[in-house]
């Protein structure tokens, strides 16, 4: 990269930095372990209306909007703060690293590989030398979740599936599993902290231990409800096949109230052929009954989706597949992936490409019966009660643990400070957007508790 065109960033005092997050979270784990590594080393996180030393960008590149929304951050960063240093760092930069360092505006790009080195990184760009604080003790916990009351815990990073349609096994290199006692005491280190919940998360999770002595996925979450007090535990993503009884029975059984009632489950296509033409592990029957299973165990969870519309070579009965299936699944959320072509990836040299034009019509379609499904679910859930993790105030806004965002109704906002807490509440109505709930302490009457 060309360094002439660069501005000299003046530092006079504590360097601030604001970190922008793109994509996964995997990437929110890697953003706030950036943001703790910065503070321990003298650095400070921006408030929201100051204009920060460094504006970092930790970028994604699933597919070609990802791309486009991180040109479109760094350009707006640099409009905004001209004095900044502008750092891109993740999955965009490992993919293209010499695109991404030759943009206008971009100072430094940092590959995920070398995320571990960003603070010496960035401080020799700053012209100054990363000095740990004289204590050694930890970031406020503020910082390292960088304004949200859930923290994001890697537990393993990689991929060995190598979908036919992915990047990420590219940008995120092999599977490699987080030792359980390095997972337990970053969870105790939060907690130390505040953190009320954890989200554990990775790129596989199914596939934690499998480098590790005699450790499983199961065996991990078991150690971790054993060794700390979190209040709230969640799974953020799993396979069909990696939904089994022993998993479940940690919902059941020591993780039952700590384990969050939410399951992230992709589908991606509904047709077997299609499937297997993405490589994926699954028949549309065995992804089914893992929704069955799941059911069975934890009546009252909320289960949540990726499709892929469009995908090379897919006809419209095959299409009609997913359409049925989403529209009968009863998922809380759905999200739609119109295909993308990514270099790097074998779907990219697949024959069979379909017209932009009808990908974008059937990922409109499958959005359209998500929607439905997303309103349905919530309905269902009037008059019920749920725990909420308070995340802003006024007005009141939170999640509940099956991850259906709640806001306090009109009339009762008290002024109370409830971020960072979790209250139960009665879910009084749905408004088409969120859920509005009204705090049990004011003696709100409400059918029997559920868990979600």
């Amino acid at each position: 990269m060309d360094d002439s065109h660069i501005k000299t960033t003046t530092v006079s005092a504590a360097p601030t930095v604001s970190i922008e997050t793109h994509g996964c979270k995997l990437n929110t784990a890697d953003s706030q372990r950036m943001a703790t590594a910065l503070t321990d080393h003298g650095y400070a996180i921006a408030d929201v209306d100051e204009s920060p030393n460094v504006w970092v960008i930790n970028s994604c590149t699933v597919t070609h909007v990802a791309d486009k929304k991180a040109r479109q951050a760094i350009s707006a960063a640099r409009r905004k703060f001209p004095e900044a240093l502008i750092v891109v760092a993740g999955c965009y930069v490992e993919r293209d690293p010499e695109t991404v360092a030759a943009l206008v505006g971009v100072d430094l790009a940092i590959p995920n590989t070398a995320k571990h080195n960003a603070v010496d990184l960035i401080s020799d760009r700053l012209g100054l030398k990363a000095t740990p604080c004289a204590d050694g003790a930890s970031a406020d916990t503020g910082f390292m979740l960088l304004g949200r009351s859930r923290a994001s815990v890697k537990i393993q990073e990689g991929c060995n599936q190598v979908c036919a349609y992915c990047i990420v096994p590219t940008v995120r290199g092999r599977e490699r599993s987080i030792p359980t006692a390095e997972i337990v005491d970053e969870i105790n280190s939060l907690i130390s902290g505040g953190a009320r919940e954890v989200v554990l998360t990775g790129t596989q999770l199914g596939s934690y231990g499998f480098d590790l002595h005699n450790q499983s996925l199961s065996s991990m979450i078991a150690t971790v409800l054993d060794e700390t007090s979190i209040e709230r535990l969640r799974v953020s993503s799993l396979q069909p096949l990696e939904i089994t009884d022993e998993l479940l029975e940690l919902w059941t059984g020591i993780g039952a109230n700590r384990l969050c009632a939410h399951f992230h489950v992709p589908l991606q296509a509904g047709s077997d052929r299609v499937l297997s033409t993405m490589r994926r592990r699954y028949t549309a029957e065995e992804y089914l009954a893992s929704l069955e299973r799941i059911r069975a165990a934890v009546p009252d969870a909320a289960i949540t989706t990726d499709v892929i519309a469009g995908f090379p070579g897919e006809t419209d009965d095959e299409f009609q597949r997913s359409v049925e299936i989403v529209a009968e699944a009863n998922y809380a959320d759905v999200h739609i992936f119109p295909y993308s072509s990514r270099p790097g990836t074998s779907a990219a040299h697949f024959g069979g490409h379909l017209n932009p034009a009808i990908v974008a019509e059937r990922a409109a379609r499958l959005r359209e019966i998500g929607a439905r499904s997303f309103n349905a679910f919530r309905q269902q859930l009037v008059g019920t009660t749920a725990r909420v993790l308070w995340e802003r105030d006024e007005p009141s806004i939170g999640l509940t643990d099956s991850y259906v965002r709640a806001q306090l109704g009109s009339g009762q906002r008290s002024g109370r400070a409830r971020v960072n807490s979790i209250e139960e509440v009665a879910l009084i109505e749905f408004d088409g957007k969120v859920m509005l709930a009204e705090p049990l302490t004011n003696g709100t009457e409400a059918k029997p508790t559920v868990r979600i």
